[in-house]
């Protein structure tokens, strides 16, 4: 325990250090995460040894990332967007996986390789996307909606990925998708009637006493995170709904701006890992299909994204913007390739392959964000917008 300590300081420490560095030189306080993690990681100094311990954490901040996006995210304006997000969602995934498979087709991989490689590189960050948004785009403008509504599409379709790769989409008997709909139907409505009747006046009679709205709301989120891991579904697609069904309490907005700072601390982690547990011996077979990957994807995610908004009737300037904020791979992608290669699915030089591609993105797309995007983390005064 001791030494698990010692090493959460000396994250701390050094992501500060670099996180300040980063401010100074006016990089992305993101790549300044990934940096120290690669610095002081397994393959880098080796201050820290196993960061299996620190990936808990990580998770952790993944799962709030996602309460607090349904948390600002109320139940009608989600399904307002239904029918755009799914012809966005659907026609980018398609491009993506056409345009992988492709490449990878013609660097010689096989079709197999290159259709998976396509599958688990065809959604955008959710860590990424929603921590460059602005607060007041996520919660009050339709940017934040829209990008939040398509972000969730996309993790659900992985969600679906990951369960058919366990094998754990049929069963024997061939009755647990229905039973899992079942399942989250009955949590949602049992969850909204909790809310409404017990939660809300629970908050209503505690509402001078922040500390108490705090710890109610982080225990709500937590808690129907653990109950849907529970039932078979994942800690962030629990913590979602969880946000989802509390947004229509009039304290969310209040809520979720107090509580960000927690978020973020979380999140930090979760970069610090993805940077430790990068392969630099690893990734010099894979580093030019990677490279070449990663920069497609950043010059035509942006362009087909702004395509299919603009075919569900946004504007040419919302469709430009949105395009460049989804314009990444997504750390899910990272999920499915272990995953993968603890089943049997594929071999690990196409996880690296995965790996690399995602990092590579999501350092890249950091760039073009704050340099081209209204963000918290903006380089450039107009371009600084919390």
């Amino acid at each position: 325990m001791e030494g698990i300590v010692l090493e959460i300081i000396i994250i701390i420490v050094s992501t500060a250090i670099m996180a300040y560095l980063g401010a100074v030189c006016r990089q992305p306080i993101i790549i300044a995460y990934l940096i120290a993690g690669m610095l002081i990681g397994p393959w880098g100094l080796k201050f820290i040894h196993d960061v299996e311990v620190i990936e808990g954490l990580s998770h952790i901040g993944i799962t709030l990332l996602l309460f607090f996006a349904g948390l600002v995210l109320h139940p009608d304006r989600l399904f307002r967007l239904f029918k755009k997000t799914c012809i966005v969602t659907i026609g980018n995934c398609l491009f993506c996986v056409l345009l992988i498979f492709f490449i990878l087709k013609i660097t010689g991989y096989s079709w197999q390789a290159a259709l998976f490689a396509g599958i688990a590189l065809m959604f955008a960050s959710t860590v990424l996307v929603i921590r460059l948004l602005p607060t007041t785009t996520l919660h009050h403008q339709h940017m934040g909606s829209f990008c939040i509504a398509i972000l969730i599409a996309e993790d659900i379709l992985a969600v679906l990925i990951l369960m058919f790769i366990k094998g754990n989409v049929l069963g024997n008997n061939g009755i647990q998708w229905p039973l899992l709909i079942f399942k989250v139907l009955l949590l949602i409505l049992l969850l909204a009637l909790f809310e409404k009747y017990i939660l809300r006046q629970m908050m209503r009679h505690s509402d001078r006493y922040h500390e108490v709205l705090y710890m109610l709301t982080m225990g709500w989120g937590l808690g129907i995170a653990a109950l849907a891991h529970f039932l078979g579904l994942p800690y962030e697609i629990g913590a979602f709904i969880g946000g989802v069904i509390l947004a229509r309490n009039p304290l969310s907005f209040f809520l979720s701006e107090k509580l960000l700072p927690l978020r973020d601390f979380f999140l930090m982690f979760f970069f610090f890992v993805l940077g430790a547990k990068f392969d630099f011996l690893i990734a010099k077979s894979v580093w030019f299909p990677a490279l070449l990957i990663a920069i497609t994807i950043l010059i035509t995610k942006p362009l087909i994204f702004r395509f299919l908004f603009k075919i569900v009737g946004e504007s040419e300037e919302f469709s430009r913007e949105a395009g460049l904020r989804l314009g990444q791979c997504s750390e899910f992608g990272l999920i499915i390739a272990v995953v993968s290669i603890e089943n049997s699915f594929i071999k690990i030089e196409l996880a690296q392959l995965i790996q690399l591609t995602i990092i590579l993105s999501i350092i890249l797309s950091s760039y073009i964000v704050v340099f081209f995007c209204p963000t918290p983390l903006g380089t450039r005064k107009g371009l600084q917008k919390d």
